[in-house]
């Protein structure tokens, strides 16, 4: 097991930066739901930054690192990386998988007015969207919620089923919502 960060000073929370970490199992639609979440908070004047999984793995040179030891160390080089940029006062929107309960456990005490956001989608729905091919037969990576158990959020602030009628946008808008109104208490 790897050896967790350690925490962040209290004085760091003092920010008007936040995180919304949208998670949940490959092909849920976290990605397409942060891309259309962001648009919103940039028109509320919040200066926005989009961290997908996918994108930030290429650029770590993570490709190929699929192992659970290596998911988990990336997942928290994501959470210090929502940090710096959220401390910095971006409203920082990531796209992630990374479901692992330390991690959230560190998210929730580190991160500035951090908000948690599950896309649920039921195994044979991913299976039958398979929008990377990562559900089929041949597939070589392991794949978190197949041959790797997920630890979901406990108690995540949102979640939502993301299938059948619900789109990109309605999600979206539920999640800015949240965020707006957690902004507010915090003014």
């Amino acid at each position: 097991m790897t050896a967790l960060p350690a925490p962040v000073s209290r004085s760091a929370h003092r920010t008007t930066g936040s995180v919304i970490w949208i998670t949940g199992l490959s092909g849920a639609g976290k990605s397409t739901v942060a891309a259309h979440l962001v648009p919103r908070l940039a028109a509320a004047g919040l200066h926005s930054v989009l961290l997908d999984g996918d994108e930030l793995r290429a650029a770590l040179g993570m490709v190929g690192t699929y192992d659970p030891q290596s998911r988990h160390r990336l997942a928290f080089v994501y959470a210090r990386l929502c940090h710096l940029l959220a401390r910095q006062g971006h409203t920082v929107v990531i796209a992630t998988i990374a479901l692992y309960h330390d991690v959230q456990a560190w998210n929730r005490t580190n991160l500035p007015n951090y908000l948690e956001v599950l896309l649920e989608v039921p195994l044979t729905e991913l299976r039958r969207r398979n929008s990377k091919g990562v559900y089929g037969p041949d597939t070589v990576t392991p794949v978190v919620g197949v041959g790797i158990a997920p630890e979901f959020p406990i108690q995540p602030d949102l979640t939502v089923s993301n299938l059948g009628p619900v789109t990109p946008d309605v999600v979206a808008e539920q999640i800015f919502h949240l965020h707006e109104t957690r902004r507010g208490d915090i003014r």
